[in-house]
């Protein structure tokens, strides 16, 4: 099986290029995480680095995590794994970019918000699907608020519907809408993250995020407890998972 991930150096080291590659899905699957947490940990630390760019390859940046992983008897390592790579996200000491086209979705999107600033085609699909599966999303459920605000936020994820890249614009969660995001995100580095000094903008970001990263990652471990603790102990949270895996309706007993 090929590599889940390709990582290079961009830019004289200055940007970590990481592409998540396997098309259609791209799942966020544990090898994906594993990968990206590797990447990331490989290369964070160097000096001159200034700006980490995610993307991916194919139509879609992500349909999600894998639902299979999702079951009661791997969702503590699932969830665990992500958590840690996306706090690793929150906590960079550089600005990490996102370039999203096509269906960014459940843990796709999980992992774009816990960057820094999403570039996205105005016809992207952004969603936190998992209350259809009769689940909820630990990670967007701490993220989430703290972008766009408890309202807007806790509309997506209950009702568990995607929007538009321009809809996410209009919302604050994106910084642009534009037919190549990927194209849009390494300007944006070019103009104004390659030409400042990479120790200087390590203290910037620090400065911009470190209570935005200590209220989220503190919330992450109490949903996360909640989530495998209570959550998965109902009937219904199962039943949504393994009607997704069977292709058929879930039957709820609201318990």
């Amino acid at each position: 099986m090929s590599a889940p991930l390709k990582v290079w150096l961009e830019a004289d080291q200055r940007l970590l290029r990481l592409r998540l590659a396997r098309p259609k899905a791209n799942l966020v699957d544990a090898a994906m995480i594993a990968a990206l947490d590797a990447a990331l940990a490989g290369h964070l630390k160097m000096p001159a680095l200034s700006a980490v760019l995610i993307d991916a390859e194919g139509a879609h940046f992500s349909f999600g995590a894998s639902v299979e992983e999702h079951l009661p008897e791997q969702c503590g390592a699932m969830l665990g794994g992500l958590h840690r790579l996306l706090t690793r996200l929150i906590e960079s000491p550089v600005p990490v970019l996102v370039a999203i086209q096509g269906q960014c979705l459940g843990g796709g999107l999980e992992l774009a918000l816990a960057g820094h600033l999403l570039f996205v085609t105005p016809e992207a699909s952004l969603g936190q699907p998992e209350m259809k599966l009769g689940v909820f999303a630990p990670a967007a459920s701490c993220l989430l608020p703290e972008l766009i605000g408890v309202a807007a936020a806790g509309e997506l994820l209950l009702s568990g519907r995607s929007i538009s890249g321009s809809e996410a614009v209009a919302l604050g969660l994106a910084h642009v809408a534009t037919a190549d995001p990927a194209a849009a995100a390494l300007e944006y580095f070019s103009t104004h993250l390659q030409t400042k000094s990479a120790s200087s903008l390590r203290h910037a970001v620090r400065a911009a995020r470190s209570d935005f990263a200590a209220r989220v990652i503190a919330r992450l471990a109490a949903v996360e407890k909640q989530y495998l603790d209570e959550l998965m102990n109902t009937r219904d949270a199962v039943e949504g998972l393994q009607a997704f895996l069977a292709k058929r309706p879930p039957h709820w007993e609201h318990r």
